[in-house]
């Protein structure tokens, strides 16, 4: 069993797919999700103003989206897990999106911000 991630670069930057890849099944595994679907977008900062714009009624760029699915909800047997999506802008991230992707992944499994998220952040990127 493994986590399948989707990558999908929309962004026109080159960013580090394979690594993106590497720590998005490594945060899953660390919070127990030993497989499951996984959409993995990187978007330009105007792709990224417009789904603030219209997810969240915020009308600009950010770093990170989140989109769950299924999250640590039950499945039904034989059915994949689908975790949902994550969107980062490398405009607004740059080369430090290895926390924003942490805490995109963790808004996937039910966190939400605060003190508990933060503390997962920090143990999961030391």
């Amino acid at each position: 069993m493994t986590v399948e991630v989707e990558v999908e670069n929309r962004s026109g930057a080159e960013v580090d797919e394979d690594g993106a890849v590497e720590l998005a099944r490594r945060v899953l595994a660390a919070e127990e999700i030993a497989s499951g679907e996984l959409g993995l977008a990187f978007v330009s900062a105007d792709e990224m103003r417009a789904l603030k714009r219209e997810h969240l009624g915020v009308d600009e760029p950010t770093d990170v989206l989140s989109f769950p699915l299924d999250g640590r909800g039950e499945v039904p047997e034989g059915v994949p897990r689908a975790l949902g999506d994550v969107v980062l802008c490398p405009q607004v991230v740059g080369d430090e999106w290895r926390w924003p992707l942490t805490h995109g992944l963790l808004h996937l499994l039910g966190y939400d911000h605060g003190d508990a998220m933060e503390a997962r952040e920090r143990e999961l990127l030391p």
